[in-house]
């Protein structure tokens, strides 16, 4: 069908189709035309005025659906509505309960049972290169240049080779310290 002879088709389809289903709208004394639906009470949702525009933000702005609930009714209304209107209970209780028998249970990945028995590997924390030059200043951020200089020059009075007759350990502390605080005040700036 070329797209003239369709566009024609819609036409006549147009012309020939019964008028859509007109309401008046439930307003009293309005003579509108029912567009916009509304429902008539909280124990009839799927019930509904048919409003005019007008009409609808009226009904709308007047209709409470809490209206005449205690708040413990209000409470437990929208407890409700948390699980779609459907009972609930807590894992392992109620009717559906159930138990994983572990001799019936196919586990050949450990998911279940052995990888819960066994300790879970320990992760090595990663941190950036600032982050291990604060932790070897034993500063936490944020920090400050004032703050930096400050710990720096007491570190290097404690650690220093002179200050530790030339103990070898101390020597390697104080390189360490002084690459901690060459990266910070790189990364902290002028």
């Amino acid at each position: 069908m070329s797209r003239t002879s369709s566009h024609r088709y819609g036409d006549w389809k147009r012309r020939h189709e019964p008028p859509p289903e007109t309401r008046r709208c439930d307003w009293p004394g309005c003579e509108g035309q029912g567009e916009h639906r509304a429902p008539k009470s909280r124990e009839r949702l799927k019930d509904y005025f048919w409003f005019c525009l007008e009409h609808v933000r009226r009904y709308n702005a007047s209709w409470n659906y809490f209206d005449g609930m205690s708040d413990a009714e209000v409470e437990a209304d929208r407890r409700r509505d948390t699980v779609w209107q459907r009972p609930s209970w807590r894992l392992g209780d109620g009717p559906r309960s159930f138990t994983i028998d572990p001799e019936k249970l196919k586990d050949p990945m450990g998911v279940f049972f052995e990888a819960a028995e066994a300790k879970s590997p320990v992760r090595p924390v990663v941190r950036t290169p600032e982050e291990e030059a604060l932790a070897v200043l034993d500063l936490r951020p944020p920090v400050e240049v004032a703050q930096v200089k400050a710990r720096y020059k007491e570190l290097v009075k404690l650690h220093h080779p002179d200050a530790n007759a030339g103990d070898k350990a101390a020597e390697e502390r104080f390189k360490a310290i002084s690459e901690a605080y060459r990266t910070v005040m790189r990364w902290l700036g002028p």
